[in-house]
């Protein structure tokens, strides 16, 4: 369906029948120009990294490290990111046929023992203590994955017993000095297809990710010698270029029917070359770009394809050029992008990595207002570009030009939910139980339980604490009011502490549980006068469902009717949390909006 809200498009069009005076690049250059007053950043939006671990780019920082020291180094490049406001990290667990993680099917990596096939020291599988570790920071957790790279040379001494080479060297090519797998063999996907699959069902990741790397990158003089599969496994007698492209549409296909059989709510995402095809090719739904290894024709990846029939999530196309670089400008391609993702989710991969090179042939990426400029041409685009992903970690945890310090600061300077995905789950969770407040001089602790499971069996993931003045308007969209995310252990009751209430002065809090895949609920409220020095409230529903008082308590303090909503509000002890009631409400039925009905206001 054509997006003719998409503001990039909208530009171009505008544009067009005013005779052409701007390109799509320079339209989206002007509305990403930085205006006097800087719009407040978006409520939901995908901020990621890349951690990498092939030839140890990200981490571990070398070879065969202590697990105590690549834990603490993990830990590093995690707490850079969630200070920089990031809400997902994509690791690298799979980097060439190995493992970051405990295999049956292939081989610890050397990258992290160093050795290949050889375990840790302790013994431990490292991985759940990375996922854990992003999701104790509110972060996804994205399991990266390269599909067909077996290793970065072709010295097959070197090679593990327990690599697939050993026990199947037929499945193999050899290619500029590298070992891969044969996209053209039967067997070769199935093995691909359980090996995801085996860390999709055994770990609580949030989504399966592939990088750029399906068939190789052409290089001069070089030919991959896949004749063989190409005479035995071709029934439709396609050309090599369309059976080359049919064996990653197959794994790509079927690998997205079977994640979504094994656990619905992991995501399925693919980070392309950012140049899916050059409409200087004859191909008149390409982008207005000069690339010179487009993935359709080059890598036989049909990205659009997968997005338009629904096999992947979302997409991260690699747009690593600036928006002054002449070949590839990224105002035309994130204008494109916003025009082919088919209601899947859009993210853009940035090149952050090129701040630190010295390179002439993109000299923009010196200048520290590259990236911001680039996040606000995302932003452009009416919310067709939902996020940003940057390669790589390194480039967050070292803040070249400063470039961290403006995302904390300005960009990423409120929390942000990440976008959530309606064909996989649009059932968001019940409201939470128990919510108290108790206020002892500046300090408001507040503490609830998760509400029961939704009806498709979700209960809360995490939640979502926003903070207003007592009679202020308060809405759900305004990320500025976002006071904290908890994401408090499984099972277990959250609890917060503001110390940043002000003595004497009376605050409404909204408490949202938010599912696995990012749907947030009704809200619980409880206000706080701030006119005793000790207070205790209880949390009410502003949808029409109140609390009952427990015990009594000495000198209770009260919530406040909030004059938007007809709930009552009662006290309780300080060590049992009230039970909610339903009471029944004749009033007229009103139509009303998403904030209204998730916040009950007008």
């Amino acid at each position: 369906m054509s997006r003719f809200l998409a503001a990039g498009r909208f530009f171009f069009f505008l544009l067009m029948m005013s005779g052409g005076l701007l390109t799509a690049q320079t339209a989206l250059a002007q509305a990403a120009a930085e205006p006097a007053e800087v719009p407040p950043p978006p409520k939901r939006e995908l901020r990621a990294m890349w951690i990498a671990t092939v030839e140890n780019i990200d981490w571990p920082n070398q070879r065969g490290e202590s697990p105590e020291q690549y834990r603490r180094e993990y830990r590093r490049l995690l707490d850079a990111g969630q200070q920089a406001g990031l809400n997902a990290v994509f690791v690298q667990i799979r980097p060439a046929s190995d493992a970051f993680y405990k295999s049956n099917l292939e081989p610890w990596s050397k990258w992290l023992t160093g050795t290949q096939g050889k375990a840790p020291a302790d013994g431990e599988d490292p991985l759940p203590f990375l996922i854990t570790e992003a999701h104790r920071r509110g972060m996804e957790f994205h399991a990266w994955f390269n599909p067909y790279r077996a290793s970065m040379d072709s010295v097959t001494r070197r090679l593990a017993p327990t690599h697939p080479f050993r026990q199947h060297p037929e499945w193999f090519l050899r290619f500029t000095g590298k070992l891969l797998y044969n996209p053209g063999l039967p067997e070769v996907r199935a093995h691909i297809t359980r090996v995801i699959l085996d860390v999709v069902r055994r770990y609580d990741i949030d989504a399966v990710h592939f990088d750029d790397y399906f068939y190789p990158y052409p290089e001069t003089g070089q030919v991959l010698h896949d004749e063989a599969a190409f005479r035995t496994y071709n029934p439709d007698s396609l050309k090599l270029g369309d059976w080359r492209r049919q064996n990653v549409n197959i794994l790509i296909r079927d690998l997205h029917d079977s994640i979504q059989t094994a656990k619905r709510w992991v995501k399925f995402g693919i980070s392309p070359f950012g140049v899916w095809m050059n409409k200087s090719k004859d191909f008149p739904q390409g982008s207005d770009t000069r690339a010179g290894q487009p993935s359709y024709s080059n890598l036989y990846a049909d990205t659009r394809l997968w997005l338009e029939k629904g096999w992947i999530d979302y997409i991260v196309p690699q747009l690593y050029w600036s928006t002054n670089f002449r070949l590839c400008p990224y105002p035309v391609l994130v204008e494109w992008w916003s025009r082919n993702h088919f209601d899947r989710h859009l993210y853009i991969g940035h090149g952050t990595y090129r701040m630190f090179e010295s390179t002439r042939s993109d000299t923009t990426w010196r200048n520290p207002r590259e990236l911001p400029r680039q996040i606000r041409i995302n932003r452009a685009t009416n919310g067709e570009a939902m996020g940003s992903v940057f390669f790589s970690a390194k480039s967050v945890l070292r803040n070249p030009l400063h470039t961290t310090d403006s995302l904390r600061q300005d960009l990423f300077r409120y929390p942000a939910l990440v976008p959530a995905m309606p064909w996989k789950d649009n059932v968001p969770p019940l409201p939470v139980a128990g919510l108290t407040l108790r206020r002892t001089g500046p300090t408001v602790t507040l503490s609830w339980q998760s509400g029961p499971p939704a009806a498709d069996g979700d209960a809360a993931t995490y939640y979502v604490l926003y903070r207003f003045g007592a009679n202020e308007p308060s809405s759900p969209n305004d990320p500025s009011r976002i006071l904290a995310l908890p994401r408090p252990a499984p099972g277990f009751p959250a609890t917060y502490v503001d110390t940043t209430a002000v003595p004497g002065q009376a605050y409404a809090y909204y408490v949202t549980a938010v599912d696995r895949l990012h749907n947030e609920g009704r809200p619980m409220r409880v206000i706080s006068t701030g006119l005793q020095n000790v207070e205790l409230a209880v949390g009410q529903s502003p949808a029409g469902t109140r609390p009952v008082a427990s015990a009594p308590v000495a000198a209770p303090a009260t919530a406040q009717p909030d004059p938007r909503f007809s709930s009552p509000t009662g006290s309780e002890s300080p060590d049992k949390a009230a039970p909610l009631i339903k009471v029944k409400v004749k009033e007229k039925p009103k139509k009303r909006g998403f904030f209204g009905r998730l916040f009950g206001g007008k």
